[in-house]
């Protein structure tokens, strides 16, 4: 499908790449955008032949946030609603069964550092930076810092959100943000690489997985304990964790059904 805001391609990898196209507004975030990456994230998660998404930006920034010329002339419903466009997208991410991958390069701002965290996972290029920046206009992250509170903890996440400085990768990293740095010039490939990697993983597995550490995350310690538990017996009955343990006792690769 043609997009106006994003670029998408599959491999034969078993691996998408959504790359935001705005690269003249630093892919920030418009009405467009928004709903087109929250159609590709649930069209691509429904795609058989994908199993990993990669998320990337077009020119020199991963994304600069919300483009504020939207902002004026809107009553507060309006703002409500429009802002819930805006951030729609990253809490897809949490809905869908596919991991998604963030391949961060130049900077990630305001919605686009709750774009970093809101990915399951996330690799970097060792100059990236990332901020929760919207105070700096007299605004703030307060959608996007949900996100980035459940990696970093509530002090730094305030931090973050209060000060809007930008960080960079290797912080980054240390807080939680990011899973990997790499040089600025490795990144295309080895982001590919490694969503290559997850790609080869057991589809059923790989979304049970997903899928349990969501639903558990918020609950009691006992119960998420019980609910794994249950999410763990559920996969023991498909064809694929059949087939996964029988090429592993006999010394192959195994052959994934998606059953």
């Amino acid at each position: 499908m043609d997009y106006e805001t994003l670029l998408v391609e599959v491999g034969e990898d078993f691996v998408a790449e959504i790359t935001l196209n705005r690269p003249a507004k630093f892919n920030t975030f418009n009405t467009p955008l928004a709903a087109e990456l929250d159609e590709a994230l649930k069209t691509l998660d429904a795609a058989r032949e994908v199993r990993v998404i990669l998320l990337n930006g077009a020119g020199k920034t991963f994304c600069a946030g919300i483009d504020v010329s939207e902002l004026e002339g809107k009553s507060p419903m309006e703002y409500r609603e429009w802002i819930q466009r805006m951030e729609s997208p990253l809490i897809t991410v949490s809905r869908m069964k596919k991991p998604v991958i963030a391949k961060v390069h130049g900077v990630a701002a305001a919605n686009g550092a709750g774009l970093v965290a809101a990915a399951d996972l996330a690799i970097a290029a060792d100059n990236a930076r990332i901020g929760l920046t919207a105070i700096n206009v007299g605004l703030n992250c307060v959608g996007p810092v949900v996100a980035v509170s459940r990696s970093v903890g509530r002090k730094i996440a305030l931090e973050m959100l209060f000060y809007g400085n930008l960080i960079g990768a290797q912080e980054a990293m240390r807080l939680g943000l990011l899973n990997r740095i790499v040089p600025s010039a490795d990144l295309d490939k080895a982001a590919r690489d490694w969503a290559a990697v997850l790609a080869q993983k057991s589809p059923i597995a790989v979304q049970n997985a997903k899928r349990g550490f969501y639903e558990a995350a918020d609950m009691d310690y006992y119960k998420a304990f019980d609910h794994m538990n249950e999410v763990f017996a559920r996969l023991c009955t498909t064809d694929d964790a059949k087939e996964g343990v029988k090429a592993f006792l006999g010394n192959r690769k195994p052959e994934w059904r998606e059953s």
